[in-house]
């Protein structure tokens, strides 16, 4: 298993129970899981596994029924929250990029990735070029001003990256982000995620079903009635 030493993800023992009683329904059973800063991996299993719901704990959408992770250098939960403002550490600390790009129509490229900076109380100006800086990293600087409807598919897709990576996130979670897209794209998508883990030390965890893309990984977690078996992937070149 990689070594996150003080950074990147660790999930131990975490549980997910909806309900109780005879009705309640165990998402997540025992989820043991380690990525390292710089490392891609993939979480693989069949539909109802509990990958959303793993996905949802780690990104403090909801909480957790036991167990403990830490984020970065922050253990956020430990049998219950140990972060006052989950808002700020979503906005901070996690970057979130979806099957679907999310971005918002009436803002330009570049507004639709600055804007989180913004939030975070940077000055307009600061925020719109550090904006430009990570859209000319992912090769997209040039549709900087154009509006989400005059973007490609992949064009799109870059541009969602680009948001989730412009606070420089020690964590990034991607949920089927190459499913609506060709073999090309997938794979440059996926190539442009092992890129930016390794430029921002990010540890990101991807979610698919894609199988054009599940032989690129080095490490997979497969999760099966809510419980994390670790399996080494192929590792295929991205080149």
């Amino acid at each position: 298993m990689a070594e996150a030493g003080g950074r990147g993800i660790r999930i131990e023992g975490l549980r997910k129970r909806y309900g109780a009683g005879d009705t309640a329904v165990d998402a997540l059973r025992h989820v043991d899981m380690q990525v390292a800063p710089g490392e891609v991996v993939g979480l693989i299993g069949p539909s109802g596994s509990g990958k959303s719901t793993l996905l949802k704990c780690l990104g403090a959408v909801i909480e957790p029924s036991g167990g403990r992770m830490t984020l970065g250098e922050r253990t956020i939960y430990d049998d219950g929250w140990e972060i006052d403002d989950l808002r700020a550490l979503r906005r901070d600390n996690i970057g979130f990029v979806f099957q679907a790009p999310y971005l918002i129509p009436f803002l330009d490229a570049t507004d639709n990735v600055a804007l989180l900076p913004m939030l975070q109380g940077r000055p307009n100006a600061d925020a719109r070029a550090r904006a430009l800086e990570v859209l000319g990293a992912l090769d997209v600087a040039h549709r900087a001003r154009a509006m989400p409807a005059q973007l490609s598919g992949g064009e799109q897709q870059r541009v969602a990256i680009a948001r989730a990576l412009v606070n420089r996130p020690p964590v990034i979670l991607a949920d089927e982000p190459t499913a609506p897209l060709d073999s090309e794209r997938a794979l440059a998508v996926i190539r442009i995620l092992n890129d930016m883990a390794r430029q921002y030390e990010a540890a990101i965890i991807v979610v698919t079903h894609d199988e054009k893309i599940i032989p690129t990984f080095r490490r997979i977690y497969n999760i099966r009635d809510g419980r994390t078996e670790e399996q080494a992937g192929e590792g295929r070149p991205l080149a």
